[in-house]
């Protein structure tokens, strides 16, 4: 559809010009039975420019695709005023071109006036698109009364208030160390749980699968005792039409402000693609971790052999798992390790380590 319009625009364009300005040229060049020939002087006009599109189409189409991703990133006001300006600069470049064709003479009457407007329709364009705030400023705006000014304020309040309200996901309230976090006072605001978690809690409950029943109950007793030392509110906001809890979630974050507090690695992705705050523990629990920096040594025991050949698999304390090349043959010992490699990511960190000298 482009190319049709390209090609639309240029042919009108071209007998335009071919109308105006071959008649001119055909008396420079002592052919004066053609000047007075409109029909003819358009057609090789749009002939000439209706070529120059075929052969410059991939060029036309790269300056209409970058004047569409710039149309879409200036706002309507912006527009606005640029229009404004543009339509003032081509006023002013009309009546400034007035002399010029009175004068009557070849190519500075015609062509001169020409490149005069568009020079000053670019002008003010330019002017009035770039310098909005200078212009909004020089004008002056109307002063809030204090009562609005007020309740700007209180409205500000609101909108940062919502940004310290923390959403549960059903992970977090089954690990349960978001309690812990609390009694420390490192995490501030008001706790949002959903009725709808709480029912996914209750399922959880009365599965018939002993250790979910377990995992049910635990995250019900959880929000239980949060309430005793934190602000927990219970919100009542559902959404029929979506079934999955974690899209619901990811709706409610979305149109509240809320920051979504999750254990799960795949939901704390898809909320940060779709631009919602996350805290996830995993990430504060790695982040508090004793670090081993390359070179660090340290006494491990060696449990299980590694996938590659002839590595070995230990565990820190705090459940951080190292893999220790040459140590395939050492299982059930105690090795002294030198730190090679650690990687950390939301689903854990990897150290890699090998045999001390």
């Amino acid at each position: 559809m482009k190319r049709i319009i390209i090609h639309a625009l240029m042919t009108i364009v071209g007998a335009t010009l071919g109308e105006t300005f071959l008649p001119e040229f055909w008396v420079l060049v002592h052919q004066g039975e053609l000047a007075d020939n409109a029909v003819v002087n358009s057609l090789i006009g749009a002939i000439i420019f209706l070529g120059f599109s075929f052969i410059f189409i991939r060029l036309l189409l790269h300056i209409v695709d970058k004047i569409d991703k710039a149309i879409a990133t200036i706002n309507i006001p912006t527009i606005t005023l640029g229009f404004i300006g543009g339509a003032l600069g081509l006023v002013i470049g009309a009546i400034a071109s007035i002399p010029l064709w009175i004068l009557q003479i070849p190519i500075l009457s015609t062509i001169v006036p020409f490149l005069l407007m568009i020079l000053t329709l670019y002008v003010g364009y330019s002017v009035l698109s770039k310098r909005e705030a200078d212009i909004l400023k020089f004008f002056g705006r109307k002063k809030l009364a204090p009562t609005e000014r007020t309740e700007k304020v209180i409205k500000k309040d609101k909108r940062h208030a919502k940004n310290y309200a923390k959403l549960l996901d059903t992970s977090v309230l089954i690990d349960g160390r978001i309690v812990d976090i609390l009694k420390t006072g490192f995490l501030e605001g008001e706790l949002i749980v959903p009725n709808f978690v709480l029912l996914e809690l209750q399922l959880l409950s009365d599965s018939n699968d002993q250790l979910k029943r377990a995992k049910g109950r635990r995250g019900l007793d959880l929000v239980n005792e949060m309430k005793a030392i934190a602000k927990v509110t219970v919100a009542t906001k559902d959404y029929p039409d979506i079934h999955e809890v974690d899209t619901k979630l990811l709706r409610y974050a979305s149109a509240t402000g809320a920051t979504l507090i999750t254990n799960d690695y795949n939901l704390n992705k898809v909320a940060e693609i779709q631009g919602i705050q996350v805290l996830n523990i995993n990430d504060l629990a790695n982040a508090v971790k004793p670090q081993l920096i390359v070179g660090d040594t340290l006494d491990v025991l060696i449990v299980k052999k590694g996938t590659e050949r002839r590595q070995g698999i230990a565990y820190l304390p705090d459940g951080t798992m190292i893999v220790v090349e040459d140590t395939a043959d050492k299982l059930d010992q105690m090795v002294r390790v030198e730190v090679t490699k650690s990687l950390q990511t939301s689903a854990g960190r990897m150290i890699f380590g090998e045999l001390a000298r």
